[in-house]
């Protein structure tokens, strides 16, 4: 099979996991949809966000504190709004149940299987986007989400997003354990 080229613009890592970030701008909860979103470090444990140059920023540079909410597929048609409208003209503030843990300026959706709330750690401006580097400090979900005590991918039933074509999907099924699968190629 031969390799062929196609544009840098045009590589995406695939799939990217789709995350409504919260803040507070102007006293309002402001809520926008994410897939540019990782963990960069594990002690502390940190979370990144790539923003553009978005409504939602304002609150995370003037409080240094923002959400990251895990939506299930129950809430496609909400999360893709929240990347359809701007907070700046539309109020998005009574879309979700908002509660909020220890950090009074990091609003959190109870609809979402997964909630946190983040300090702000470092922002590192780039060429065109904003990482925001965010410190977890409370992490909310419910019972029926775990399994043995931990999240459950498929309780949680999160959902992707793919790009250059902009498509979202669901998770797909268990492939085995990682770090176990390899171990029948590793020389002893």
């Amino acid at each position: 099979m031969k390799k062929i080229t196609i544009a840098v613009g045009a590589a995406f890592l695939y799939p990217m996991p789709m995350v409504l970030v919260g803040s507070v701008v102007e006293g309002k909860a402001n809520f926008m949809a994410v897939a540019w979103v990782t963990r960069v470090n594990s002690r502390p444990p940190l979370l990144a966000i790539a923003l553009g140059p978005h409504h939602t920023n304002k609150g995370i540079e003037d409080n240094k504190e923002f959400s990251i909410n895990i939506p299930d597929l129950s809430l496609i048609e909400k999360t893709d709004y929240c990347g359809l409208v701007s907070g700046s003209k539309t109020d998005k503030s009574g879309l979700f149940d908002v509660f909020y843990g220890d950090l009074g300026k990091a609003p959190l959706i109870k609809e979402c299987p997964v909630c946190m709330s983040c300090t702000l750690f470092e922002v590192v401006k780039l060429p065109s986007n904003t990482l925001y580097i965010g410190e977890p400090k409370e992490v909310f979900t419910e019972e029926k989400y775990l399994t043995d005590g931990k999240l459950d991918i498929k309780k949680v039933n999160p959902f992707t997003l793919s790009m250059p074509d902009n498509t979202y999907w669901s998770v797909g099924e268990n492939l085995g354990q990682a770090w176990n699968i390899g171990k029948s190629l590793k020389v002893q």
